[in-house]
């Protein structure tokens, strides 16, 4: 009777879940992931060009869903690190993460308003959604060197990005089934339908989203408790939080070189995580533009996400195995061979292999990236440091997009825009050689000693 507890027990802790407040934090991705898929990637933008903006002129709709991507960058990019260093002098990560998450749900929610023409209402909802949801994520994974200690972080970080495929996963998938045969959910279906009858499953879909996404995040909000207030030797308690913010941003600042390895740590991952964000934001239009079949694409898409859910787990073991950086350097050499072989791409065959391998990696090189960088920086400025974690990369990420769409207009071939991505990979990969992680673990030790805790 008692083997299988024990048994249960290990599979947990090789997952990085052992701990009730680790399955805790880890179901606040899965909950979210439920926007990333539905809002960001599959069905909003699509539903955003042919119904919200469906009076514009051609290619408006897709103009403004690029013009809202940048304004929502914009926005976290802002606020982030001061709301980041504001909740670690006043212990708010999880308030502030309420009030974001608060926003989110309701504008992901309010898109079931958005109609035939109402292309305004989308932009609008659509920037506030992700204000929202990028917003939180900045206090959920600013909780994560708090939870989780050097020889499990690998593990629980792979872990939420994991959890986070499965949730996304799942809701996509459910989504999809009612929008393409909303007969079988008793859904209005057939011909003579009015706009709002035949829009009625899609609408449901962004609603299913918010309920989602609030449920899953119960856990986090009853299970993982408010880091301790942590202040400066030179601080006290009572002071005004956003001028306390202010004067740590400025610090910080000047501070980076004490920071060294994870300030590198932070480049490289800017550079090759941006490879990858334009690899996600470009391939269903690199797919349409080279003939593969919308369906086949969103059916990829959902390929990527089931694979992802055992693959991203493994690496958290790997990382264990052969270490952080080796397993971050194994999956940029398979995204290097994706890119490769995205230039050839010719068929959906080829399109269902490539997210096969882009399924075995992806979660994991970002989740490992994030316990990497999360491991080199003072736990009582973890908010400010992923406040510009999340400026950087969000900043960054402009740059790939910009270069493909200047690439593919130039030679008049998206595929070498595609095959240009090797170059992020292969720089980032460079500059991650030159980061000692264990030097940069010690400096973070050192500068929580002169702490005090209250």
């Amino acid at each position: 009777m008692t083997e299988h507890p024990s048994r249960w027990a290990r599979t947990l802790d090789t997952l990085g879940l052992h701990r009730p407040d680790l399955r805790a934090w880890a179901m606040y991705d899965w909950g979210i992931s439920a926007y990333e898929t539905t809002i960001v990637t599959a069905v909003f933008p699509i539903y955003f060009g042919a119904v919200a903006a469906a009076n514009l002129p051609e290619g408006t709709g897709e103009a403004y869903m690029g013009f809202a991507n940048s304004l929502t960058i914009l926005i976290v990019a802002l606020l982030s690190p001061i709301l980041g260093a504001m909740a670690d002098y006043a212990a708010v990560k999880k308030k502030l993460l309420a009030v974001f998450l608060a926003g989110g749900l309701l504008a992901t929610g309010a898109m079931f308003l958005v109609q035939t023409g109402q292309w305004l209402l989308g932009f609008v909802l659509f920037v506030l959604a992700g204000v929202g949801a990028q917003g939180s994520r900045v206090f959920y994974e600013s909780l994560l060197p708090h939870l989780a200690d050097e020889t499990e972080i690998d593990r629980v970080s792979t872990a939420g990005y994991a959890m986070g495929y499965l949730g996304g996963g799942l809701l996509l998938a459910l989504n999809l089934a009612w929008i393409q045969r909303p007969d079988l959910f008793g859904l209005p279906s057939g011909a003579g339908l009015s706009d709002a009858q035949a829009t009625l499953p899609t609408r449901l879909a962004f609603l299913s989203v918010a309920v989602w996404w609030v449920l899953f995040s119960i856990p986090l909000f009853r299970g993982v408790p408010e880091p301790r207030r942590a202040l400066e030797a030179d601080e006290q308690p009572g002071l005004n939080p956003f001028l306390v913010a202010i004067t740590r941003l400025g610090e910080t600042l000047r501070e980076l070189r004490s920071y060294r390895q994870a300030a590198l740590m932070l480049l490289a991952f800017i550079i090759y995580n941006d490879g990858i964000s334009t690899m996600q934001r470009m391939a269903t239009i690199y797919g349409e533009g080279i003939g593969i079949e919308t369906g086949a694409l969103i059916t990829a898409i959902l390929l990527i996400q089931f694979v992802g859910i055992p693959a991203t787990f493994a690496y958290g073991w790997l990382a264990g195995v052969v270490g952080a950086k080796r397993s971050v350097f194994l999956g940029l050499t398979v995204f290097i061979g994706v890119s490769v072989l995205g230039y050839y791409m010719q068929t959906a065959t080829h399109v269902f292999i490539l997210a096969i391998f882009v399924g075995l990696v992806q979660g994991g090189v970002q989740g490992i990236s994030r316990s990497l960088f999360a491991s080199m920086i003072p736990k009582h400025k973890s908010g400010e440091f992923f406040g510009f974690y999340s400026v950087f990369s969000r900043f960054a990420a402009v740059l790939g997009p910009f270069l493909f769409g200047v690439i593919a207009l130039s030679t008049g071939n998206s595929r070498n825009a595609i095959l240009f991505l090797i170059s992020f990979f292969v720089v980032g990969a460079f500059l991650l050689l030159f980061v000692n992680v264990d030097e940069g673990r010690r400096q973070a030790a050192a500068a929580e000693e002169a702490l005090v805790i209250r």
